[in-house]
């Protein structure tokens, strides 16, 4: 496995940029959270220039550290396998954290510690990395400097657990069983027109399972928790969801499943309306990167990212902008 940014433990952004350019091909493709949006990998590592909607200099890895000088990249869950595609991916799952020192993006400062989820997938090509598709969850880092200015959360905001088991960095064997146990599950979502029944989630979900979705949605326990919290209402606002895991990148490894697009699903926001937004009869595609562990034939934990600021996006909603607004 290619131990990319392994070195970003406390190291200067001139390691990373020199980690980076090692691991990375010259050509590679990165595809970032919004409002960074798809890049060559030489701007994600640039020192000057603007990048997403110009508020930050330098590349995202550059604006990263001039918020977080002292940034520590804490992953507890490192997997690879072999893609649907025939393709090699890696999965690292974790947060960044250090202390909030200047502007990310104009989110206000807290000048304490502060974290930041991440979800980053590679595609290996021999020893190189060529493509990035990578998630950073900066509505965690908004509610974090008190900066939110969208709806509250339905489930629990917190900086999530890693693996009960603690095994996260040290995955190995055949994932075959708990590949099957996560497509099936995935599969039976697809029926959700035909009722809770249908969907069958007490066959795969353990009755104590944590669902670790992204800020903006929080934290579920338990399936009902998942249901209240997070189903019930995602699937009242766009009941024609459609996920699409074969046009993904979707690959297992021990226990743990993995699933990365750009995006990987597609639906209509024209039901009871979402995160506080009216139904607006607008289709939309969603950025959704997964982590699941699975534990004796059911999924004992599930580590969602969804590009809210994307959605929110394509809905006519600059949650940026009106971050400032709150903020000035």
């Amino acid at each position: 496995m290619i131990n990319v940014f392994d070195v970003l433990q406390g190291c200067s952004l001139a390691a990373a940029q020199a980690e980076v350019n090692a691991k990375f091909a010259p050509g590679a493709t990165v595809h970032l959270a919004y409002p960074f949006e798809t890049m060559p990998v030489a701007d994600f590592t640039a020192a000057d220039g603007a990048v997403g909607d110009g508020s930050s200099k330098g590349g995202p890895l550059s604006a990263l550290y001039t918020a977080f000088p002292d940034l520590e990249r804490r992953p507890f869950i490192k997997m690879q396998g072999v893609d649907t595609h025939g393709q090699t991916w890696i999965g690292h799952c974790g947060h960044y954290a250090g202390k909030f020192a200047a502007p990310f993006l104009d989110i206000p400062p807290t000048a304490r510690l502060a974290t930041m989820r991440f979800h980053e997938f590679f595609r290996v090509e021999g020893d190189q990395i060529v493509e990035m598709q990578a998630l950073w969850d900066i509505p965690e880092l908004m509610m974090q400097a008190g900066a939110w200015p969208m709806s509250p959360s339905l489930g629990r905001e917190m900086t999530v657990f890693g693996p009960s088991t603690c095994d996260g960095l040290r995955i190995e064997g055949d994932g075959t069983a708990a590949s099957a146990v996560v497509g099936d599950m995935l599969h039976h979502l697809s029926f959700n027109n035909d009722g809770e029944d249908a969907m069958r989630l007490p066959a795969f979900w353990d009755p104590r399972c944590s669902w670790y979705g992204p800020a903006g949605i929080g934290t579920a326990r338990g399936i009902e928790g998942f249901r209240k919290h997070h189903q019930i209402p995602f699937l009242n606002a766009m009941p024609d969801r459609k996920g699409e895991v074969e046009k993904g990148h979707y690959f297992a490894q021990g226990d743990y499943v993995a699933f990365t697009a750009w995006p990987g699903m597609d639906m209509t926001l024209d039901g009871s309306g979402w995160l506080g937004i009216a139904p607006s009869g607008k289709r939309i595609t969603m950025r959704s990167l997964d982590f699941w562990r699975v534990k004796d034939g059911l999924i004992r934990e599930n580590w969602v990212l969804v590009d809210l600021l994307d959605a929110y996006a394509q809905l006519g909603v600059d949650v940026l902008a009106r971050m400032r607004e709150l903020t000035r």
